[in-house]
């Protein structure tokens, strides 16, 4: 047990000084020297109002046992709200969050709902910046991006089910 203390400690002391990041996993296995943690099984990561469920996640930290990047794989489903206040959910396949860049990017049969105005985004890969609020969305096989949103007329007095 103490062992075990000893190769995760390091990688979630620094992240305690800021906001609290919780995994919740069936198995973990640690490899301090490379800076490589996988969680595997039922993974659920939450840190502040941020949460990222996967079949497996991999957290790579760098020399200061900061994360540098976290690997999603596998029935990807998330919820997260951004810097500037926008709230999102969604799935996917596979999901990587770059926290340097304060950027994620979601692959394969992506389905993402921004929250607060419920726009609706499908595509192969789609990123989110959540510091500048910048999306992009492409697609794979020659099918098309598909974007739904609401719009509100002058005509309609109430917002649609």
């Amino acid at each position: 047990m103490l062992r075990f203390l000893a190769i995760i400690a390091p990688l979630f002391s620094t992240l305690l000084l800021a906001e609290e990041l919780k995994v919740i996993s069936d198995t973990f296995k640690g490899d301090q020297r490379n800076g490589i943690s996988v969680f595997n099984g039922n993974v659920k990561v939450t840190k502040g109002y941020d949460e990222l469920n996967a079949s497996k996640v991999t957290i790579y930290t760098d020399k200061e046992n900061k994360p540098t990047k976290y690997l999603a794989e596998g029935d990807v489903t998330f919820y997260i709200v951004t810097e500037v206040g926008e709230k999102y959910k969604g799935k996917a396949q596979s999901a990587v969050y770059l926290p340097n860049e304060s950027e994620y990017q979601f692959s394969k049969k992506v389905d993402l709902i921004r929250i607060d105005d419920y726009r609706r985004i499908k595509g192969d890969r789609i990123v989110v910046n959540t510091t500048q609020g910048h999306a992009l969305a492409e697609s794979a096989n020659d099918e098309p991006v598909i974007m739904t949103f609401t719009i509100h007329d002058k005509k309609s007095k109430s917002a649609p089910k």
